[in-house]
């Protein structure tokens, strides 16, 4: 199966190729030829599947190559012809950028609207003919208060990782946006899970979609191997600079809290290696310098909080590490999937703590199974302890897991 037997044109098919994409994922194999005809879906795919070409690439052949180049015109200023709403800010600079890089040789134009910078450059961009908008609610709705942004001609709505836009409280701010837009559209709808208030929204807005499954729910990607290290919580910091210098790949650290993040940050970059801190208490300008420096590999090491979880994509980053565990087992599934992408291999470490222990049994209740226990020599876990350790974590079925 290749890109041209989707569908796609062959200006299409000669720009992925160019950016070293061979075969198609399975859920751009499943999604593409939908999403040509038309039909509204209903797609969940795990992070790391190829989700945003999934929608971005059948996107711009419908905006940019149907009809024939006589047809082509791009958005009236300020009148947008597809949006894409996404949770966080650098997500929205993710899917802008496939966007750009996709569609520069079809002259596409497209933007990013999200809080924490300055609006104004965001209007000026608007009042420019614009084919694609990818915003955060938040701010859109601000655009929109101020008639600086017109929805009415929108032809294209994507809702990118609808879970965690539900998990961040946006929905009812969606369902405004949602009220602004032509109902002759053409709606397409991503989530790593569906919960029963994204079903219950989907059948309020989409019309017969089809609905798409790649991978079981609550599922990891199979290239990643995953690993619990028990360690008490005071020894925490000093574990992380053994596996750091054990093991000298790039690596994302995930840690709790934003005090905790900077505090680890100063931490590991008193011991000499390059590292850099990204949470919400950052500028804009600084997390995207962030960004850019671990994706360009100026920065070996980049601790985060779960802002990061769903924005991040580096190619082939080999280690993700939970410093600490999320206190949402989901969270779990979004952190890992930064590593494994594509088909490379990755390492998902754990440090787990016993006062973590419940959080641990969550996770492992929700991926249906257990994760290897693994004692690193001289810190805290004997074999005799890892085995009742690993005892004690052996997975239940759990309200959680029935929610779920």
């Amino acid at each position: 199966m290749s890109f041209m037997d989707l569908g796609l044109s062959p200006v299409l098919c000669t720009t992925v190729a160019k950016l070293g994409y061979g075969v198609p994922t399975p859920i751009q194999t499943q999604a593409i030829p939908v999403i040509l005809q038309g039909r509204d879906i209903m797609a969940g795919s795990q992070t790391g599947t190829g989700k945003t070409a999934a929608f971005a690439l059948p996107m711009i052949e419908r905006l940019c190559l149907s009809g024939g180049p006589e047809a082509r015109r791009h958005g009236a200023p300020g009148k947008p012809r597809a949006l894409v709403l996404v949770p966080t800010r650098e997500l929205a600079m993710q899917v802008q950028e496939s966007f750009r890089d996709y569609g520069r040789q079809l002259g596409l134009l497209s933007t990013t609207i999200f809080g924490g910078v300055g609006i104004q450059p965001q209007i000026q961009a608007l009042r420019r003919g614009l084919d694609v908008v990818v915003a955060t609610p938040g701010r859109l709705l601000d655009h929109m208060q101020q008639r600086t942004i017109d929805l009415s001609r929108i032809e294209i709505l994507v809702l990118d990782e609808a879970d965690r836009m539900l998990d961040m409280g946006f929905i009812p701010s969606i369902r405004r946006i949602l009220q602004s837009l032509p109902k002759d559209r053409h709606t397409l709808l991503f989530s790593a899970t569906f919960m029963p208030e994204i079903k219950s929204l989907a059948a309020q807005f989409m019309k017969d979609p089809v609905q798409i499954q790649v991978a079981a729910l609550n599922t990891v990607i199979a290239t990643i191997a995953h690993r619990v290290h028990p360690v008490s919580a005071d020894r925490k910091r000093e574990l992380v600079v053994h596996l750091l210098n054990k093991d000298r790949a790039q690596t994302l650290i995930f840690c709790r809290t934003k005090h905790g993040s900077d505090r680890l940050c100063r931490h590991l970059s008193a011991d000499g290696f390059q590292v850099e801190a990204i949470h919400g208490n950052k500028s804009q300008s600084a997390r995207t310098r962030s960004l850019q420096d671990f994706k360009s590999g100026r920065t070996r090491i980049l601790v985060a909080t779960d802002i990061a979880a769903r924005g991040l994509d580096i190619e082939q980053l080999p280690m993700v590490i939970n410093f600490d565990l999320p206190s949402v087992p989901q969270d779990y599934i979004h952190r890992i999937g930064r590593t494994g992408r594509a088909g490379s291999d990755g390492q998902a470490v754990s440090l787990v703590s016993r006062e973590e222990q419940s959080l641990l049994r969550d996770i492992q209740n929700l991926l249906d199974h257990q994760i290897e226990v693994v004692p690193v020599e001289g810190f805290d876990a004997p074999p005799a302890q890892a085995q009742v350790f690993t005892r004690k974590f052996r997975p239940q079925r759990s309200s959680f897991r029935r929610r779920a």
